[in-house]
C-alpha cells in the first residue's frame, strides 16, 4: 500500500515524458505553434503565402527615370482580342473605354506634359485610308504618337502613309502587310528610328492563332520632352 503514491507519481511522469517527446516530434521543438496552424489549415489555404512582386506604373517590372513617361502597348490578338495602350497608368485605348477598332488604333500625346490629346482607330481593311491621312497629316512637332494594331493593319495603306509613318519613326512600316502584328511609338521631328517597335509577320507556317500571328506586347520608358524641343 506504501508503494501506491510513488507508483501513481511515476506513471503520471512517465506518462507526461511521453506525451511531451510526442508533441515534440509532430510540432517541432521551434515553431510548434506555426505547424499547429498549418495543420488546422485547409489544403487551398497557403500559411506561407509569397509575397508579391512590386509593379510599377502601367505594370512595369521597374520604375521609369525621373522625366520619363513609362508606357505598355499590347497589339490586338487576331480579331477576338482588341489592343490597349497603357501611359503613365492611364489607359488611353482599350476594349473597355469602347474606343479601339480593327485596322489601326492611334493615341496622340503631349511629349512635354503627357496629355492625352486625341485618339481614333481606322479601318485598314474596308474604311478609307484619306480618313487617316487627314489625322496624321497635322501632327504637331513634339507630339508621341502610339500605334497598335489590330487584325489587319496594313490592305489600304498607301504609299504618302507610309512615308508619314516612317518620319514619325517607324523602319517596319515599308514591309507592314495583310494581319500583321505591330506596335510603335513614335514622334513628330524625331531625329532617329524610334527605339519602340515590333512588327510580327503573317505566316501561315509561324501563325500563333489560325490567320494571325501572335499578339506583340511592347513596355518602356519614353523620355519627356521639354518646351525647348517643342
Amino acid at each position: 500500500m506504501r508503494l501506491a503514491g510513488p507508483l501513481r507519481v511515476l506513471v503520471v511522469l512517465v506518462t507526461v515524458g511521453l506525451t511531451w517527446i510526442l508533441a515534440g516530434t509532430m510540432l517541432g521543438s521551434d515553431g510548434g505553434f506555426v505547424r499547429l496552424r498549418q495543420l488546422l489549415n485547409t489544403p487551398d489555404e497557403d500559411p506561407t503565402p509569397m509575397p508579391r512582386s512590386r509593379r510599377f506604373r502601367c505594370g512595369l517590372p521597374m520604375p521609369c527615370p525621373e522625366k520619363h513617361f513609362a508606357f505598355r502597348i499590347v497589339s490586338g490578338a487576331a480579331n477576338v482580342i482588341g489592343p490597349k495602350i497603357c501611359l503613365d497608368d492611364k489607359i488611353l485605348m482599350s476594349s473597355v473605354k469602347n474606343n479601339v477598332g480593327r485596322g489601326l488604333n492611334i493615341a496622340l500625346v503631349n511629349g512635354v506634359t503627357g496629355e492625352l490629346l486625341e485618339t481614333r482607330s481606322f479601318d485598314m481593311w474596308a474604311g478609307d485610308v484619306n480618313e487617316l491621312l487627314k489625322f496624321l497629316r497635322p501632327i504637331h512637332e513634339g507630339t508621341l504618337v502610339f500605334v497598335a494594331s489590330y487584325d489587319d493593319p496594313a490592305t489600304k495603306m498607301n504609299t504618302e502613309a507610309r512615308q508619314i509613318f516612317s518620319a514619325l519613326g517607324s523602319t517596319a512600316i515599308g514591309d507592314l502587310g495583310f494581319r500583321d502584328s505591330w506596335v510603335l511609338v513614335g514622334a513628330k521631328g524625331i531625329d532617329s528610328k524610334s527605339p519602340f517597335e515590333q512588327r510580327t509577320k503573317n505566316n501561315k507556317n509561324s501563325n500563333k492563332y489560325e490567320g494571325w500571328p501572335e499578339a506583340l506586347e511592347m513596355e518602356g520608358c519614353i523620355p519627356q520632352r521639354t518646351q525647348e524641343e517643342q
